[in-house]
């Protein structure tokens, strides 16, 4: 299980359709809108 780092849910990284890579390493998100929020702003998210 992999955590959204928008919303904080855990996710399936096995079943999730929703996914980036940033600097090398995937992250996994539960919808395209906490994808889309990471993917403007990755760094106010890592920071948390």
């Amino acid at each position: 299980m992999a955590k959204d780092l928008v919303c904080g849910w855990e996710i399936d990284e096995r079943t999730t359709n929703y996914y980036t890579v940033y600097k090398g390493k995937t992250y996994y998100f539960c919808s395209a809108g906490c994808r889309e929020r990471f993917e403007k702003e990755p760094q106010k998210y890592l920071k948390k």
